[in-house]
């Protein structure tokens, strides 16, 4: 069968796996709608966060990165696992002993405030969108390849399916569907990189073929022939202050950012907390440590497929005319020699690859089965969806419940609760297939913004909150505010406005890291000359970090809580 054949006999599968897992979970309560009933088990919720947090950008684009950038692209290996290690240590027990919703919920209520409590609804909601537009990209790339329709076509499947289950089962259904779209996620990614691995090294293990094999030799000098710099040579595409800028910035961005927050409020108690995050982190790791392999043999590959080929037996490659059809893969021949030059010169290369198509067009390239092709579509297709599925809850929960319900509404039942949640993720799968049909950059680009943007507004204020007693609301408010509105200034300017990156060349990737001083600073410096928190807030802070499962009494703080 063909490679379009079988994709379409694998999405389908999966796919009604996915809507058979929304219909069985569907929920009619609030709590099972935003923290699936605080029920899950560790093993599970551990699946769930790592097919939550390994969206479109670590499935399709980050391996794509890591190729074109060689030794620069180890910012995001570096800067999202270290992340989530700093989420899973200091940040998630305490949030899940707190015991509410949303991340919203915890800056309202620690800081006593319905003012921050909208300062970070807003950022939640901005930080979701930016995020979610990668995903629905990643959605629209699978299906434009794969099922051959174009790529509006494919945001809009896209849309139906994510809604479906969001909708219906809420947090309980989007966890218990994330468990599958890993599985189909992790295999997608593990099973042609073996093959690879094997084909290329003799050895089937992906993460000891590279450093034990003569792949990175070959590679280099495939690169400095061409006129590329060493595939293993650092700083070359980035500086090394923008790549510690940019580290820094996807580490503290995952600590911050809300739809994985979130998934540790599904959890029975702390001690759950901790174990799923260990087991999260063992997830993540299967394909992080298989994606740097993956980018090395996926840039040998093409360059042995592609470069100084004559130009009739390129165009006599199935995968390269389906490719070219979506637009993402180009060819010119300059001067006329009836060949294909890839070079690093932007006026005399011949051949444009979009990096978010080398995990996707990889096993074709490798001549790998057309099902193994096909459950690598899948698997990114997984990736993108369950991501997105998370943020539409974060913007659906953060209007329904932290706005509706805690500022406007708090007497509405719980069924009138869950409506609003349902109407605000339908509103908010309008806006991502929007940004899904319009992106603004590549997937890890456009998700590394979001990255940014979570460190520059939530985690001085999370981590402040949990062990700083003296942080009070004023400083919160001022801090969130600064560090969002200089992060989304630079961000705009630098890749809108045509900005040039002022300071010290640091990118608009890698400026939340100095959005996040920013909060840091004011939040902390405000905080020092204005009145400390009520007496009952730092107890609450204080109860927070004590050992035990049992949540910190939030007491009325009186006619302040209202600002």
């Amino acid at each position: 069968m063909s490679v379009e054949v079988w994709t379409t006999i694998l999405v389908l599968i999966s796919f009604i796996l996915y809507l058979y897992i929304g219909w069985s979970s569907r929920v009619r309560d609030s709590k099972g709608f935003y923290v699936a009933g605080q029920g899950i088990p560790a093993l599970a919720n551990g699946a769930a966060t790592a097919a939550d947090w390994m969206s479109a950008a670590s499935f399709i684009s980050m391996a794509g990165l890591i190729s074109f950038l060689g030794y620069d692209g180890s910012i995001y290996l570096m800067g999202w696992t270290g992340g989530y290690v700093l989420l899973a240590l200091l940040l998630a027990p305490y949030l899940r002993k707190f015991g509410k919703y949303t991340v919203p919920d915890f800056v309202g209520d620690r800081y006593y405030s319905n003012i921050a409590r909208l300062v970070a609804v807003f950022a939640a909601i901005f930080v979701s969108l930016t995020y979610v537009a990668g995903q629905m990209r990643g959605v629209g790339i699978v299906f434009s390849r794969f099922l051959q329709v174009n790529i509006e076509t494919g945001v809009v499947i896209g849309m139906v399916i994510v809604g479906f289950f969001a909708v219906l089962g809420g947090m309980k259904g989007i966890t218990w569907t994330q468990v599958a779209q890993y599985c189909v996620l992790i295999f997608a990614f593990l099973i042609p990189a073996i093959a690879i691995s094997q084909l290329l090294t003799g050895n089937p293990i992906p993460q000891l073929s590279l450093p034990f094999s003569d792949i990175l030799p070959k590679l280099n000098q495939i690169q400095t022939d061409l006129g590329f710099q060493e595939y293993t040579q650092p700083f070359v595409n980035k500086s090394m202050l923008d790549v510690l800028f940019i580290t820094i910035a996807l580490m503290v961005g995952t600590a911050g950012l809300p739809h994985v927050i979130v998934r540790f409020y599904t959890v029975p108690d702390v001690r759950a907390a901790r174990y799923s995050a260990g087991w999260a982190l063992l997830f993540i790791a299967l394909l992080y440590t298989t994606a740097p392999a993956l980018a090395a043999f996926a840039r040998y590959n093409l360059i042995s497929t592609l470069h100084d080929q004559p130009i009739e037996q390129v165009r006599q490659l199935d995968w390269v005319n389906k490719w070219e059809k979506t637009g993402l893969l180009g060819f010119e021949d300059q001067n006329n020699d009836g060949r294909f030059q890839l070079t690093p010169d932007p006026e005399t290369n011949e051949i444009k690859i979009d990096r978010d198509i080398i995990v996707l067009s990889t096993p074709e390239v490798a001549k790998l089965a057309p099902w193994v092709v096909a459950l690598v579509a899948a698997g990114g297709l997984a990736a993108a969806l369950s991501t997105a599925s998370g943020l539409l809850l974060v913007i659906s929960s953060s209007v329904a419940h932290d706005v509706y319900y805690r500022m406007i509404n708090p007497g509405a039942s719980e069924s009138l609760r869950v409506m609003v949640g349902r109407i605000m993720v339908g509103f908010a799968i309008a806006i991502a297939g929007y940004f899904g049909i319009n992106p603004p950059g590549f997937v890890a680009e456009v998700v590394a913004f979001a990255f940014g943007l979570a460190a520059a507004s939530f985690f001085p204020v999370i981590i402040l909150g949990v062990f700083d007693k003296r942080t009070n609301r004023e400083g919160a408010i001022a801090g969130m505010i600064v560090g969002l509105a200089f992060t989304m200034y630079y961000i705009l300017g630098v890749k809108f406005y045509n900005m040039e990156p002022w300071f010290f060349g640091v990118s608009a990737e890698g400026i939340g890291t100095l959005g996040m001083m920013l909060n840091l600073i004011v939040t902390f410096g405000v905080s020092r000359v204005t009145p400390p928190p009520p007496e009952s807030v730092q107890r609450l802070v204080e109860e927070l970090r004590s050992p035990g499962d049992e949540p910190p009494a939030i007491e009325e703080v009186g006619e302040d809580y209202l600002d």
